[in-house]
């Protein structure tokens, strides 16, 4: 038997799967991001908001840079939040929020981030940040895994997050 049939027939049934693959784009967002803020009574400096223009005409949620804040309540066992330092990860700087109940984290979120208008960063970030905060939350500390294609973000995201881990003590 000649093999020209058989691999004309493969080749056929390969284009006939190729071509009948369906694929749609994964659409990530983190939303509006809260303000960093002093607390009050302090000197410090106002924030500043960036809008940056994305591939495509649509617009990202504005994002804020300015001083990390810190909020805590007297008694060990309640609710108490604090703000990590704001952290350059290569691309831009961010900062994370923790809350936490006790010594367990109940919450992380980002305080801040500005990734400096770049639509590629912009990307990375609302596709790894979310992934970050939930194995953050798993770990219940800043030692994660990490996303991968999310290098510089991962070790900000980490490097803030112990701060703030550090400021309520835990």
């Amino acid at each position: 038997m000649k093999p020209a049939p058989i691999i004309i027939t493969g080749t056929i049934m390969g284009l006939a799967g190729l071509f009948s693959f369906n694929s749609s784009a994964v659409k990530l967002s983190l939303g509006a991001l809260p303000a960093a803020t002093a607390p009050p009574g302090s000197t410090a400096a106002p924030t500043t908001t960036t809008t940056a223009r994305r591939a495509g005409g649509s617009t990202p949620p504005p994002t804020t840079a300015g001083p990390p804040t810190t909020t805590t309540t007297a008694a060990p066992t309640a609710s108490r939040s604090a703000t990590g330092e704001a952290t350059n990860y290569n691309f831009g700087i961010l900062s994370v929020k923790v809350t936490v109940s006790g010594t367990k984290i109940t919450n992380i979120s980002i305080a801040s981030i500005d990734d400096g208008g770049n639509p590629r960063s912009a990307y990375i970030d609302q596709a790894s940040i979310p992934l970050l905060e939930q194995q953050a939350l798993a770990a219940q500390s800043a030692s994660i895994q990490g996303v991968s294609g999310a290098s510089y973000t991962t070790a900000g995201f980490e490097q803030s997050l112990q701060s703030a881990l550090t400021k309520l003590g835990l």
